[in-house]
């Protein structure tokens, strides 16, 4: 580990160099300056043509086989988005590595409830409130103004972006992706692997593997269907 001061810190590796890795980025320097924890290495990325280059004043240290080369690295997965939602847990399935080697990054511009619960390799950015009994899965990523009330669960690997609303009781299952400024209301489920479109108000549960948009939302198409507004259901 590398020594800042008095107080010992962990290398850290972001996998995947980009829009949301340098997001989390910022928010572990936004956490080393409340409390220095993290020495970022730098960035792995599949993307031949980013190698040797620095994202966000940080290198491309390689592809994610490159891994291999850090084994005292803690690490985060920052890929994913509404197109591929799928993306985060198909890199940890490939990567196989132990839960606890998976770090967790809580921006100090967070406010969470101490009865809130934050699984391994999850991100939570600045402004994100919880109220009370909140459990957030593994590898979920919590974007800026996010909220979260009362017994809200979030499963692995979702993604909330930016202004999402939940209502009491809400659960999220796995892999689900929920656009910017969606709207939940209370004790419904989303399912497992579903997108929810930006500004969506959701009244009713929505079945796993859908696309819903709309207020207030509806079926759009399957996420595996391609994007065509024939195949909506309305």
């Amino acid at each position: 580990m590398a020594q800042r001061g008095s107080r010992a810190t962990e290398q850290l590796l972001v996998i995947g160099a980009g829009g949301l890795g340098r997001e989390v980025v910022e928010a572990v320097l936004a956490a080393n300056a409340h409390e220095p924890t993290w020495d970022v290495l730098g960035f792995l990325d599949d993307d031949a043509a980013l190698a040797g280059t620095l994202v966000g004043g940080l290198p491309v240290l390689g592809p994610v086989e490159a891994l291999s080369e850090y084994p005292d690295a803690r690490i985060l997965l920052t890929v994913g988005s509404a197109t591929s939602p799928s993306a985060r847990p198909r890199l940890a399935a490939r990567l196989r590595v132990a839960e606890d080697r998976y770090a967790t990054v809580i921006h100090p511009a967070a406010t969470l409830a101490a009865s809130t619960q934050v699984g391994p390799g999850s991100v939570v950015l600045a402004g994100v409130v919880t109220t009370a009994d909140v459990e957030i899965g593994a590898h979920v990523v919590l974007m800026p103004q996010v909220l979260l009330t009362h017994d809200d669960r979030v499963g692995d690997h979702a993604t909330l972006a930016g202004g999402v609303r939940l209502a009491g009781g809400v659960r999220v299952e796995e892999g689900a992706y929920l656009g910017a400024g969606a709207l939940v209301r209370e004790y419904l489920t989303i399912g497992a692997s579903s997108v929810v479109g930006m500004g969506a108000v959701v009244i009713t549960d929505v079945p796993a593997g859908e696309v819903w948009a709309g207020c207030p939302a509806r079926f759009l198409r399957t996420v595996d269907a391609p994007c065509d507004r024939s195949t909506s259901r309305r």
